[in-house]
């Protein structure tokens, strides 16, 4: 079989699966715009694009047209490949870019598994759903559902969908809604795993911290409001106040993945401190960026409470690596969370605008740890399910079989 994996950011969700099915011996190339780590037995290749968005383009069509870009690029480099004899079988790609847009008309007869891993609404999802930051009239209605546009096309020209939970399958228009399968990307969960003699020390003259410390984590790629940043932080003061000895670990980056930036070009990061922060005792607060991926599991192991908050949206691999390595979780009460988060089980579920119910779940926990130690193990045996080997590769690997060979996969 040959397979050509299509991401603009790739690997992105195709880390494990693209070399996996390289070892089984299937010609595996992938096609990017972003310099792509090496990954045993896939050839990657670089597209780049030569065009330029029209200036004064409609500001409705500017980002399509920018899919468009992407998507023209991205044949070139396709009709490249397919000029040295390259013809997949398969076309697995994220058509979040653009980039999978004219590929079935470079390669018609191949088929193609789309990535569906968001469909914008106008309501039921992340649009509106915050009072805080509330739809700036009409022509943001018109800009959303011109967000749809290039995954309505790879919808359809898709063989078959792969969405990584229910919740984002739920999303996809009913049309199309038979033809997707859920498998999550997968979580290694034999590194991701409970360490009772893990340790973590913030600075050179910080204290060490340890299972048993009452620390509090919270991550996101960028702290912004779509992941709650805001909610958690007017949290802070309670939590602070009713345990002293408590310490807070903020993992996360200044800008915004998703949403809109602040008019005012401050970083939420900061706003949103300045809000709280005569309430707080700083010295118990740590904002430590971005981290590698040893170090945050670290943090994870010694975390006596993990908040994670979403709007309606993508959910995060983070929660449930936080899972995995046996977290006490307090999750928003929102859909893509309450999928694995089932209150008083595995977690602790509080209302999303609800500093004050965040605080006092997390107060709860740091109370007392004992009592919440059926939690934890709940939310590791809840994450086994996600497990890269065990579960989500070889069914992924199943999928992208299936598709290729023209058979009728398994829908939600």
């Amino acid at each position: 079989m040959r397979a050509l994996f299509v991401h603009q950011n790739f690997p992105g969700q195709y880390r494990h699966v693209a070399p996996a099915l390289a070892a089984q011996g299937h010609e595996v190339v992938a096609l990017g715009m972003n310099e792509a780590p090496a990954l045993p037995g896939v050839n990657a290749l670089r597209y780049g694009i030569k065009a330029h968005p029209t200036e004064g383009i409609h500001p409705l069509a500017r980002n399509f047209e920018t899919k468009v870009l992407r998507g023209e690029a991205a044949a070139r480099a396709g009709l490249a490949l397919k000029a040295r004899g390259f013809s997949p079988d398969v076309i697995c790609g994220h058509p979040g870019w653009g980039e999978t847009l004219f590929l079935k008309d470079v390669w018609p007869a191949a088929r193609m598994l789309g990535f569906a891993e968001f469909h914008y609404r106008l309501a039921g999802a992340d649009v509106g759903f915050d009072p805080e930051f509330p739809m700036d009239g009409d022509a943001s209605r018109f800009e959303v559902t011109v967000k749809n546009a290039p995954h309505l096309l790879a919808y359809d020209q898709s063989d078959w969908l792969v969405s990584p939970t229910r919740w984002q399958a739920g999303q996809v228009p009913p049309a199309y809604r038979e033809k997707v399968s859920v498998i999550h990307d997968g979580i290694d969960t034999g590194v991701a795993a409970p360490n009772p003699s893990a340790t973590i020390r913030l600075n050179t003259e910080g204290p060490t911290l340890s299972p048993g410390d009452e620390v509090v984590t919270f991550v996101s790629r960028n702290l912004e409001p779509y992941r709650g940043y805001h909610i958690f932080m007017r949290a802070l003061p309670e939590i602070l106040r009713r345990r002293p000895k408590a310490r807070v670990i903020i993992v996360g980056g200044n800008g915004t993945s998703y949403g809109r930036p602040r008019a005012d070009g401050r970083s939420h990061r900061d706003a949103y401190l300045d809000e709280v922060k005569d309430a707080l005792d700083l010295s118990r607060v740590h904002f430590v960026g971005r981290i590698p991926y040893a170090v945050f599991l670290n943090l994870l192991q010694v975390s006596a409470a993990h908040v994670y908050l979403t709007y309606p949206f993508v959910l995060s691999w983070s929660l449930i690596e936080a899972m995995a390595v046996g977290c006490a979780v307090v999750g928003s009460a929102t859909p893509p969370v309450e999928e694995l988060v089932r209150h008083g089980e595995n977690g602790l579920l509080v209302d999303f605008f609800s500093p004050g119910a965040i605080a006092e779940a997390v107060v709860a926990l740091l109370a007392d740890p004992q009592g919440h130690r059926g939690l934890r193990a709940a939310a590791r045996r809840t994450a086994l399910g996600y497990d890269l080997a065990s579960v989500c590769l070889p069914r992924h690997l199943q999928l992208i079989g299936d598709v290729a060979a023209g058979r009728r996969p398994a829908a939600v």
